[in-house]
């Protein structure tokens, strides 16, 4: 196949990248104050195993080995959510982790959309097929972090709202 190398090179990157991410998601699913958020991340974090075991199984197709060592993007992206939560506080956890979900989700299609490309002008329909499937998978993801984020910064709000009234401050009247 013409480009063989750099469809495995595409490939390898994906498949380390998910394995961040699962680790990032299952991480991130821990902490907060939001059950369903929680729960959301968890089954993202699920759903990128799923998505890690797929990519390896067709690398094990064209002949290819996994990555012994995690893509740039995958440490550069894997690094982002501890950055994010710094001095955040537990009812704001929750929507950090889904913004950061939301941009993992956003980076994830768009390395999708780049290995979908390339099969496609290599001639390899099954890898952009398998780049396409994972793809729509990432939407998903997004459309349940951003359906979910409107929530979790309404809450989050109301919450710290509620907490400096009881200490003292008064709300501001609403317009």
């Amino acid at each position: 196949m013409y480009g063989q190398e750099t469809i495995v090179r595409y490939l390898q990157d994906a498949e380390a990248a998910e394995r961040t991410f699962e680790d990032a998601l299952a991480a991130l699913s821990e902490t907060g104050d939001q059950p369903e958020v929680q729960t959301a991340l968890a089954a993202m974090s699920q759903k990128a195993r799923t998505q890690y075991e797929r990519l390896g199984a067709r690398l094990d197709t064209l002949g290819a080995s996994r990555s012994t060592t995690k893509s740039a993007l995958a440490h550069v992206l894997g690094f982002v959510p501890r950055l994010a939560q710094l001095g955040e506080t537990e009812q704001q956890k929750s929507t950090q982790n889904l913004m950061i979900t939301i941009a993992a989700a956003a980076a994830e299609s768009a390395m999708y959309e780049a290995l979908a490309s390339a099969a496609a002008a290599a001639g390899d329909p099954a890898t952009e097929q398998l780049a396409r499937q994972l793809q729509d998978e990432e939407r998903l993801d997004y459309q349940q972090a951003a359906t979910l984020l409107r929530q979790s910064a309404v809450q989050a709000f109301e919450r710290a709202m509620n907490q400096k009234t009881e200490v003292g401050y008064t709300r501001p009247p609403a317009n």
